[in-house]
């Protein structure tokens, strides 16, 4: 039975396949995600918890503490080869941002709406084909967007 199942969402018209160049992506993606989580321990961030996503929708690349403020920070991870296109941060936009805040205040809502302070930092990672990655973290990266204000 497991091989019919195989052959029809193979050949189904509504099957995702995924493309040679679409894993590469997401193979990228979890290098800088892998990458991330190790610089962000050694600058006294202890990560609580990777790819958090909200039942309602929502999604956190990272949930951490910082060490140092005691601050919990939703971090959203962007990995690039290159800066040519632009900073990795600037793939951040509102509608990314939402999604980060749904995530975020799902998060908050697990812990019954905690007295904490929180923020949310991006972290640039440039993995070039040559040479060392090149990591980057943005504190206070955007707040609380408008719709979520608590």
């Amino acid at each position: 039975m497991g091989l019919v199942r195989f052959i029809a969402a193979v050949f189904s018209p509504f099957s995702k396949r995924s493309s040679r160049s679409d894993n590469t992506a997401h193979a990228l993606g979890r290098r800088g995600e892998k990458l991330a989580a190790r610089y962000l321990r050694k600058n006294r961030r202890k990560v609580l918890y990777r790819n958090y996503r909200a039942p309602r929708g929502g999604e956190v690349d990272l949930v951490c503490r910082d060490l140092q403020s005691g601050e919990l920070v939703f971090t959203e991870v962007k990995t690039r080869t290159t800066r040519d296109y632009g900073a990795p941060s600037h793939a951040v936009d509102a509608e990314k941002r939402q999604l980060i805040a749904r995530g975020a205040v799902a998060w908050l809502r697990l812990l019954d709406w905690p007295d904490v302070r929180y923020r949310f930092d991006i972290v640039e990672v440039i993995v070039p084909e040559r040479g060392a990655p090149e990591i980057t973290i943005i504190e206070n990266a955007f707040p609380l967007p408008e719709p979520y204000r608590l």
